[in-house]
């Protein structure tokens, strides 16, 4: 009972953390995006510019991030995170031009790479090892709400006191909220001691080749999953709207991805808790080509039925990319693996509104067949990964 209880404070307070984490930097934009430029006479184009350049310095710090987890556990990382992100946030709040916007942006992209999911999925790893699934699924069920709370929050921020206070004001709950929880973490690796992966990083596999290739086939498969996730956050109303829905209808649409994510979230919880990870992840690669289908064939009608199986299959994606390779490869070198994997995936993300855009503009509501015929390549490539036989019937 005491472990449980244990296990439900870490979850609460990394989750918590987590979705400050996340409201303060990837849902930033969205809300703040506009004033900012409007304030310092640019365009918003260059303030996602900007954005899209910190996914970039993620994906690139992402691995090394991962492997000093392996070796001194989570939690110094992640209060660094909460350390950085205060001062990115500062940096941008004082932003009177280019420089400051961009090195304030740099920064925020160095926290992202050590503080968001990949870094605290590797955190759990490294305290329950193998049994470190549920935990994962629990942190993810509370920053789900991270847009749900962020931008809000931002809005009510930057209408009270300036886009720059909202900086501020992030900043602060950085400091006052998030890095506490996260001091509150257990310290090191209780799992997956450090012996055990100093012995891994110089050891000769004998399917050292294979599990390279299934490594590959993941960042592939992830890759592909940001692109179509982070289309949908930047285009989805204009996307429903080319497909012959109001604009109310696309907002009401759109409002459902949310709660259809918590809800998959919890049906991964409880109900597909026992399936491996690996068959979970393939039938979420479908759930968009299978939405994208519906809302082809009804139009308007269909908006709705795609946003909620789109959130759904988005919802334990992103759970997959937690336990999907602990599954495979297990707890020892994960923060390293985590971050090799996600790495092609947040460097294809930065792209992934202007490309999607761009398409849109082309073809309208056909240009679904892109993100949908995407997603069925990544059902194909999970399809080519085998579980091990000790794990495929966990």
């Amino acid at each position: 009972m005491a472990r449980r209880r244990s296990t439900t404070a870490i979850v609460l307070a990394l989750g918590t953390a987590q979705t400050v984490a996340w409201a303060s930097s990837y849902y930033l934009p969205a809300v703040l995006a506009t004033p900012m430029a409007r304030d310092l006479g640019t365009s918003p184009v260059e303030i996602f510019a900007a954005f899209s350049a910190a996914l970039v310095v993620s994906a690139i710090v992402g691995p090394w991030a991962g492997a000093v987890i392996d070796r001194q556990g989570g939690r110094g990382v992640l209060i660094g995170s909460n350390l950085i992100f205060a001062a990115g946030l500062g940096c941008l709040a004082m932003a009177q031009g280019q420089v400051l916007l961009w090195a304030g942006w740099l920064a925020m992209g160095l926290g992202m790479g050590i503080g968001l999911y990949e870094a605290a999925f590797a955190a759990l790893a490294g305290i329950y090892g193998r049994q470190a699934r549920s935990p994962i699924t629990g942190i993810t069920l509370l920053a789900g709400f991270a847009s749900t709370v962020g931008w809000p929050l931002s809005a009510l921020m930057d209408a009270e006191i300036g886009w720059r206070g909202a900086c501020l004001g992030w900043a602060a709950l950085h400091l006052a909220l998030a890095l506490p929880l996260n001091w509150s973490l257990p310290s090191g690796n209780v799992a997956v001691p450090v012996a055990a992966v100093a012995a891994a990083d110089g050891m000769v596999r004998p399917e050292a080749r294979k599990a390279r290739l299934t490594m590959v086939l993941l960042a592939l498969v992830f890759a592909i999953t940001w692109f179509n996730s982070t289309a949908m956050a930047a285009h989805l109303p204009r996307l429903l709207e080319a497909a012959g829905a109001t604009t109310a209808v696309a907002v009401a649409a759109g409002a459902l991805i949310g709660p259809a994510q918590v809800a998959a979230r919890i049906l991964e919880f409880t109900l597909m808790r026992r399936m491996h990870p690996l068959i979970s992840a393939r039938l979420a690669t479908l759930t968009h080509p299978l939405g994208a289908g519906v809302l082809l064939a009804l139009g308007a009608p269909g908006a709705y039925a795609f946003a909620f199986l789109h959130g759904a299959g988005n919802g334990i994606l992103t759970i997959a990319k937690g336990t999907l390779p602990l599954a495979l490869f297990g707890p020892v070198g994960y923060g390293l693996t985590q971050g090799l994997i996600g790495g092609p995936g947040r460097a294809l993300q930065a792209a992934s509104p202007l490309l999607f855009g761009l398409a849109l503009d082309r073809w309208g509501v056909q240009a679904i067949w892109l993100t949908s015929g995407l997603a069925l390549i990544a059902f194909l490539l999970l399809l080519a990964v085998r579980a091990p036989r000790s794990e495929q019937h966990a």
